[in-house]
């Protein structure tokens, strides 16, 4: 073979040799690369797969250890000890004997009997009459309506017993009204003697708990749409039937949680049953009283208390799902009611408020 073509077949042979060589590694490292990806793709897996575990923070528990300890020693521990008490008969023992005893005397039951009635009284009494001076001072322009809301929000802070002294310096026996009276007359008594009776106690509780039924009205009649009472009188809706179709289905949440409230509080109320001098008005708190401080009977006043606790529990309870109900009520969007003002508009969610005037 001559020499050309041996060099020839030399340089094809070393040619093929390293192209050979070069493709045997690229697939060696391409087969390594995929391998690494595929194991780094199996740890991300893993770790997505597996939660991080956390340290558990042990701090606002440790936080939250001290008041509850100081709850439990102020007023759930003095709680445990009536509760445990109305278990406890004078002649030794635990059992529901106070109970029966407590029950079939004829003075809890006229207590009892005193305390509901006073109590739904005083609560049907604040809301027509919170109903009606929350309708004039938020609708009405009156001036220094704005002040008598802020009057509102302090008289909240007044004690009960207070009203109670207006009342008396105002309606009691030698009262303003009835010293008036005799020295225009010349009678030796004025014709006013009404604080010493169940109307005395309903008339003070209604003055002194209408404000907490204002309050949360108030709030409300803030929220309602000033073009929806214009939409209303536009279509010739009267002024009370404005109210009764526009105004009260929006405050209707809040009038019944201001109702929930009085209610508790009238059923738990003793300062206004004690200073009014009422002496044939025996509510339970008053009954608690006297089987206590006057009687000596520490067991039946336990068993009082224990059922008077038990009614203002499920009123309470009664009125967190009235105001939670109202928190819902207020975060949904309101709708216009010209349908219901006997306008033929299709009802819409309504927009910001017109403050142009109602």
């Amino acid at each position: 073979m001559p020499r050309t073509d041996t060099a020839v077949v030399a340089g094809t042979a070393r040619t093929a040799g390293t192209t050979g060589a070069t493709g045997a590694t690229g697939a060696a490292g391409a087969t390594g690369a995929t391998g690494t990806a595929g194991t780094a793709a199996a740890a991300r897996a893993t770790a997505r797969v597996r939660p991080a575990t956390r340290p558990r923070r042990t701090g606002p528990a440790l936080w939250a250890l001290p008041p509850v300890a100081a709850l439990a020693l102020v007023f759930l521990y003095p709680l445990a000890l009536v509760v445990w008490q109305s278990f406890s008969p004078e002649d030794g023992g635990h059992s529901t004997a106070p109970y029966a005893t407590v029950l079939a005397e004829a003075s809890f039951r006229e207590a009892l009997t005193n305390t509901v009635l006073i109590a739904v009284g005083a609560t049907a009494g604040a809301l027509l009459l919170g109903l009606a001076l929350s309708l004039v001072i938020a609708f009405v322009p009156l001036p220094g309506g704005k002040a008598l809301g802020r009057f509102i929000d302090i008289f909240l802070a007044f004690p009960s017993f207070l009203i109670t002294l207006a009342l008396l310096f105002l309606y009691g026996t030698v009262g303003m009204a009835n010293g008036l009276w005799t020295d225009v007359t010349g009678a030796a008594q004025g014709p006013l003697d009404f604080l010493h009776t169940p109307w005395g106690v309903l008339l003070a509780e209604v003055t002194y708990f209408t404000p907490f039924v204002m309050r949360p009205l108030l709030a409300a009649f803030s929220q309602v749409e000033t073009g929806q009472l214009e939409a209303a009188a536009s279509l010739g809706a009267r002024p009370w039937r404005i109210v009764r179709t526009v105004i009260l289905p929006e405050a209707l949440p809040s009038l019944a949680a201001g109702g929930a409230l009085v209610l508790v509080l009238c059923l738990n109320e003793f300062g206004i049953v004690l200073f009014t001098g009422a002496k044939d008005v025996v509510t339970l708190p008053m009954l608690v009283y006297t089987k206590a401080i006057l009687d000596g009977d520490y067991t039946g006043a336990c068993v009082v208390a224990v059922v008077n606790i038990a009614l203002s529990v499920v009123l309470y309870a009664l009125y967190r799902t009235v105001l939670h109900r109202t928190v819902l009520h207020r975060t949904v969007p309101r709708r216009t009611v010209m349908s219901r003002t006997g306008g033929g508009a299709r009802s819409h969610t309504g927009g910001a408020p017109d403050h142009a005037g109602a």
